[in-house]
């Protein structure tokens, strides 16, 4: 058995980090690549043979994919690859900010809410009320109370995504605090805001870093979403929801105007996604093995 065992074992030591790391876990390896490119491609957008997205040309309005213009043009005669291009920058803004930010609030208010419990009434009902409106109408309501900018926008998603930040964390720490070493940490008289940071939060990281990728993925869409409805970004700015919005009506004769940002919007989504479910499965071997 042992002489059996040692050539695996040997072969395991000479493949290097990189390479075990992807053997075990291609699905973030996958979702890492796609968002690197996208990353890259938002980036290095001036760079990548584009020109100005808002640059009109009637002459060559709906015209179809050829070498001129890669994706086709518009009803205005604007380079779709162009404008695609520059719309990743868009997608990617809102997801990072949306995540970044609701996960910070979220965590924020569901320690509290989870470790005190005259607090966590009245926080979980507010929450509620929030789960309660969907999204869209939510966003829609303050887009349309405020004015069109990127950054309304954010501020508009991040609202009704705090409040599944809040219960996730909730539920971390109702049951961290009944827990030997936190009520150790109590009774010598560790300060709350210690026992949080020290004993709460780090068990609450992996769940979190999870569930900000999906956060992420969701803003993405909704903010598409906004877009497509005339109450996200402003029409200035090219993202893939105005691109779509501006080319439904002309769907039947130029399918190109929803393709290829559509295209883009869904792998970025798969991406992410992909990231996500890899992280959990990385970070929770037990519950990769119960599916």
């Amino acid at each position: 058995m042992t002489v059996a065992a040692l050539p695996e074992t040997t072969a395991r030591r000479r493949r290097s980090p990189l390479t075990e790391a992807i053997r075990r876990h291609p699905t973030v390896t996958a979702g890492l690549a796609i968002m690197a490119v996208l990353v890259a491609m938002a980036v290095l957008a001036p760079y990548l043979w584009t020109i100005d997205p808002m640059k009109l040309d009637p002459r060559f309005r709906l015209k179809p994919p050829s070498e001129r213009n890669w994706f086709g043009t518009d009803h205005l005669g604007r380079d779709l690859y162009s404008r695609v291009i520059y719309g990743s920058r868009v997608s990617l803004q809102v997801g990072l900010a949306v995540a970044v930010v609701a996960t910070l609030i979220g965590t924020a208010i569901g320690l509290v809410a989870g470790f005190l419990r005259w607090v966590d009434a009245l926080v979980m009902r507010v929450m509620d009320g929030l789960m309660a409106v969907p999204g869209v109408l939510l966003a829609i309501a303050l887009m349309a109370l405020t004015r069109a900018s990127l950054e309304t926008v954010v501020i508009a998603i991040v609202i009704p995504e705090v409040p599944r930040v809040v219960r996730l964390v909730r539920s971390v720490v109702l049951t961290l605090r009944e827990q030997a070493f936190v009520e150790a940490a109590e009774a010598i008289g560790t300060r709350f805001h210690r026992v949080l940071a020290k004993h709460i939060l780090p068990n609450a990281v992996a769940p979190l870093i999870v569930q900000a990728t999906y956060i992420c993925a969701s803003a993405m869409i909704l903010e598409a979403i906004l877009s497509f409805l005339g109450a996200g970004t402003p029409p200035t700015i090219p993202s893939w929801g105005n691109i779509m919005a501006e080319g439904r009506q002309y769907v039947r004769v130029a399918f190109w105007l929803l393709g290829f940002p559509g295209l883009f919007l869904t792998l970025t989504v798969l991406a992410v996604n992909l990231l996500g479910d890899g992280l959990r499965d990385m970070l929770d071997p037990r519950m990769r093995r119960r599916l």
